[in-house]
Formats: C-alpha cells, sequence, structure tokens
C-alpha cells in the first residue's frame, strides 16, 4: 500500500469530485450562515440583556433591532442547516456513485491479470463498506473544515473590534484546537485505522472461504478449525476497536480540557482588560459569551480526527486501487484481426512476483484450421499459451502471432470477438441457464442455444428439470456438479461461433462416455476452425490432428 499523510489522502479524494464544487461551495457558505446565526442568537440574546442592565453603554444596535436579528436567526437556523446538510448529502451520494462507477471501471482495465493475484474478500470490503465509510469525508469532514475556517475568521473580527490581544488569544486557541490536535491526532491514530481496515477485509475473506468451501469443511471435519481462524479473526477486530474507542475517549478528554482552559485563560484576559479601564463590564460579558459560544465548528472539527483514521485508511486504498496500472493497456487501435496460423517465436514468460520461468524461449506453431492438442502435467505453461493468445498477459521476450501480426497489436476487442476461449473453472451467473449459455451470443434464438447445448451433451439432463432451460441456478451454480458447469462451459463455446476455440481441461470433470460425445462434437466442428486443447489426459488428444508435450 502507498503511504500518505492525511493531506494527500484528502486531495486525492476532493479531486474525484471536481464537478460538485459549486455544491459544496453553497453547503459550505450555507453551514457557515448557519453556525454565525447559531453562535449570534446568544450574543444577540446578551446584547440585548446588556442594553437594559447597563444603559450607560453605547448601543450596537438597537434594542429593538438585537431581538428581531435573535428571532430572526432562530427561526432561519432551521432553513439554513436543512438546506447544508441537503447539499452535503447530495454530494456525498452522489461522488459515491460516482466512485463505485470508477472502481468498476478500473476492476474492468485490471481484469484479469492484476485481479488473480488480490484477495477477493479485501475487494469485497473495498468496493462495499471502504466506499461506504467515504460518505462521512463527503458529507461531514470537507464542509466542517471549511465552515470553521470561516467561522473562526468571522469570530476573530468580532473580537478584534474589542481588541486586538482577544482575537489574538482567540486565534490561538482555535489553531490548536482545530489545527494542531487533528493533525497530530491523525498522525497517531493512522496506522491504527488502516490495521483496523486490513483487519476487517481478511475477515471477509475468512467469512467468504467459510461460506463456499462449505461443502469441504463438513467433509473433512474442519469445522472446529474454521471456526476457530474466525474467531481469533474477530477476537483481533475487536481489540481493535477497543484500542480505537479509548483512543477517541482520550482524545475527547483532551479537547474538553482545552476549551475549559481557554475559556478560564480568556476570562482573565478580560479581567485584566476591565482592571486597566480598557473595556467596560458590559463588554466583558459580550466577549466571554461570544468566546464560550464559539467552540462548535472548531469542536466538529477537532473530532474529525477520531473518525477521519478509519475514513482515511478506506480512502488510501481506493486511491491505491485507482492509481495502479494494469500488466497491460487493451489496444482500442491497431491491427485488424488475421485468420492465420498460430506461431510462438522465441517466447519467455513467467507470472508477476514469481521467481520461477513458465515458458522460457519457446517456439511452436499452430496449423490454422485444425486441432491441436497441448498435453502436459499441472504447472508446466498448458493454461498459459491459451492466456497469451488471449494476451491477458504480454511475454516478457519473443513474440505471439496470428497470421503474421503480433497479437500485442491487434484491436483488443476484435481478437475476443474471433476467439472462444474456455477456462478450466466455469462461472455461471445467478440467471437462467438460458441466459448463462446465451452470454456467448445474445441475439442467439432459443432453437441455437439447444443445439449448442447438444453438441455440449448437456440437452438431455437440462431437459430433464422441471423449467427446462428456464430453470435458474444457484450463486456460483453451486446447484449443479462440476461436470454440468464444465458442460455449459462448452455449450457456450459452441454458441460463440468462431474460427478460433481454446479449451482448457474441457473434459476434466467429465466421465469416459460424455467426453466421447463431446470430442465428437468437437471433430465434427472443426471445419474451418482452429482448436486448441488443453489437458493432462491422453484421452482427450485422440481427435487432435498433432500434439505438443508440456513436460
Amino acid at each position: 500500500m502507498k503511504k500518505r499523510n492525511g493531506f494527500a489522502v484528502m486531495s486525492g479524494l476532493i479531486g474525484l469530485m471536481k464537478s460538485m464544487w459549486p455544491i459544496m461551495g453553497f453547503s459550505i457558505f450555507m453551514g457557515t450562515l448557519g453556525h454565525f446565526m447559531a453562535t449570534f442568537i446568544t450574543i444577540f440574546g446578551v446584547m440585548a440583556l446588556v442594553t437594559v442592565l447597563f444603559p450607560e453603554t453605547p448601543l450596537f444596535l438597537p434594542l429593538q433591532a438585537l431581538l428581531s436579528l435573535m428571532i430572526a436567526a432562530g427561526i432561519l437556523r432551521g432553513f439554513v442547516r436543512y438546506a447544508e446538510q441537503a447539499g452535503n448529502h447530495y454530494i456525498a451520494f452522489k461522488v459515491l456513485a460516482i466512485i463505485r462507477q470508477k472502481v468498476f471501471h478500473k476492476l474492468r482495465i485490471l481484469s484479469p491479470a492484476k485481479l488473480i493475484q488480490k484477495n477477493k474478500g479485501n475487494l469485497i470490503a473495498l468496493i462495499t463498506s471502504d466506499v461506504e465509510l467515504l460518505e462521512v469525508f463527503y458529507a461531514h469532514t470537507i464542509s466542517p473544515i471549511a465552515i470553521a475556517l470561516l467561522h473562526s475568521i468571522i469570530l476573530l473580527g468580532f473580537f478584534n473590534h474589542f481588541h486586538f490581544s482577544l482575537a489574538l488569544f482567540a486565534g490561538f486557541s482555535y489553531f490548536v484546537l482545530g489545527i494542531v490536535f487533528p493533525i497530530y491526532n491523525s498522525k497517531k491514530g493512522q496506522k491504527l485505522g488502516q490495521t483496523y481496515r486490513a483487519s476487517y477485509s481478511e475477515l471477509n475473506a475468512v467469512v467468504l472461504d467459510n461460506l463456499y468451501g462449505i461443502d469441504e469443511i463438513k467433509q473433512f471435519q474442519q469445522t472446529t478449525q474454521r471456526k476457530e481462524k474466525a474467531k481469533q479473526q474477530m477476537k483481533q477486530m475487536e481489540e481493535l476497536s477497543v484500542t480505537l474507542k479509548k483512543y477517541d475517549n482520550k482524545q475527547t478528554i483532551l479537547t474538553d480540557i482545552w476549551i475549559l482552559g481557554s475559556d478560564v485563560l480568556m476570562l482573565c484576559l478580560l479581567a485584566f482588560l476591565y482592571q486597566k479601564n480598557i473595556l467596560p463590564v458590559s463588554h466583558v460579558i459580550i466577549v466571554m459569551t461570544a468566546m464560550m459560544s464559539s467552540f462548535g465548528p472548531v469542536v466538529a472539527l477537532s473530532a474529525l480526527s477520531s473518525t477521519l483514521n478509519q475514513t482515511f485508511a478506506s480512502g488510501n486504498r481506493i486511491l491505491d486501487l485507482l492509481e495502479e496500472e494494469p500488466l497491460l493497456h487493451e489496444n482500442l487501435e491497431g491491427a485488424a484481426f488475421e485468420a492465420g496460423e498460430i506461431a510462438f517465436h522465441q517466447v519467455s514468460f513467467r507470472y508477476p512476483d514469481s521467481p520461477v520461468d513458465i515458458l522460457t524461449k519457446e517456439s511452436f506453431q499452430f496449423q490454422k484450421h485444425q486441432i491441436h492438442g497441448i498435453l502436459g502435467k499441472s504447472g508446466m505453461g498448458k493454461s498459459t499459451i491459451l492466456k497469451l493468445l488471449m494476451r491477458f498477459y504480454d511475454p516478457d521476450s519473443g513474440t505471439v502471432q496470428y497470421g503474421n501480426t503480433d497479437v500485442s497489436k491487434i484491436v483488443t476487442k476484435e481478437l475476443r470477438k474471433n476467439v472462444a476461449y474456455m477456462t478450466q473453472d466455469t462461472f455461471l451467473f445467478q440467471d437462467t441457464i438460458l441466459q448463462n449459455i446465451k452470454i456467448a451470443n445474445q441475439d442467439a434464438s432459443e432453437e441455437q442455444v439447444i443445439e449448442a447445448a447438444k453438441k455440449a451433451s448437456i440437452h438431455d439432463f437440462i431437459s430433464s428439470l422441471p423449467e427446462g432451460y428456464h430453470t435458474k441456478v444457484g450463486e456460483l451454480g453451486d446447484t449443479l456438479s462440476g461436470g454440468e458447469r464444465q458442460r455449459i462451459g462448452l455449450a457456450r463455446i459452441f454458441l460463440h461461433e468462431s474460427d478460433y476455440i481454446y479449451l482448457d481441461e474441457p473434459t476434466s470433470n467429465i466421465d469416459s462416455l460424455n467426453e466421447a460425445i463431446i470430442l465428437k462434437s468437437l471433430f465434427e466442428a472443426r471445419e474451418n476452425k482452429t482448436i486448441l486443447l488443453v489437458s493432462h489426459r491422453k484421452s482427450t488428444m485422440a481427435i487432435a490432428d498433432s500434439m505438443i508435450t508440456k513436460n
């Protein structure tokens, strides 16, 4: 994770809301006006009282005007406060939507290469709770900071009207409470907040593992161990939460002590000015009242540091994701896709953060309109060959070509359009079987889907279901067996109708009879198609025109 201080995180988060700046300006104006009214309701009241008790004091305003201002401020305060909060929350939820769009756009750019390396529980926590936590920043942080600054400047002008020393002292008090305390507290609590967010993400990962692996947990009697792991993670979070709460309490106590001390010292300063006949007692009462009622916005600013530690940790994680560079960029422009033979020339490749080369200066060719087999044990780079052909990764050296064109020069959309690729794990969405197959071709008719399912030897099974092709599969396809999911994946391949078909372990979860049916369908569909079969089973290679072995 990139290290950023609080100001860097704030700057990055504010940069995400440029379109909202005019509304933010409106909210800040309304908030400043609202706090100004709240403070001066008391001040106007005391001024009116002083005018009655000390008639010899020069009137600031006529008594009737002071009372009218006090009443008006009290009434308008509610409307102004509503306008401020409405503006802040509109900005917050609008910006959260913008951030979610940016996050999902970035995930699309980073996939698949970068996302393979990321913890899925961590990603879910980032997309959900981390983004939600930023509502505190956009609705309750930016505006209070600006309001506290403007409100303090207005009050300093008010104090300076009575005596410059009063403004100096109040300014010093506001500065320590509104700037020194938050910066100090932020530095002290930043690491703790980041640890808490990381722990929360880890708990998400544990819960997801337990949910998706519940069958294996029961089968191998790991319930106690998995419960203990979740319990330990929750205990760690609880301890961190208690530590954060204690830290917040200390900050609150320190803030209260500082306010009380400031009030006492202001009273001493006013007593000194009164003793020197610089200020009359009426002014002493007014200034002291103003001082005691002026800390609201600054206290809110000081209190932010206790809530911002986690918010900044979440913001930092989101900024990390948004600033992360993909391993490669998709080609929006470039060469057209050329249907020709496939060639690897002196290709070397290793996965990011891996110390071992998967491919080392390897060269081979796959002739057009033939079935080619890639046979070998796991970890030998069979699947890597397909990923390089799909340009999920670029080779470290050497070239991968379709015809005479380097795959890195081809328009990415055109490449994916002309290739049907089936991975080892078929993902099924929470939708009907029909819609899951039609992902490969949204314009396909139901008859075309059925024909593709027959080729994949899954039609009879689907027809036996109560709702047939309109049967809904469970989350991640858990209501289907591994072989059934795999054959649905094959049906997608047949429906896609592309010139190039890449199959990664297409029959690994299928019995011998269904394997024979599927291989027969592939063999019959081979005309004008280039098919690459990756498998560790020699039986799958029975239909291959040529084969390379990865040892």
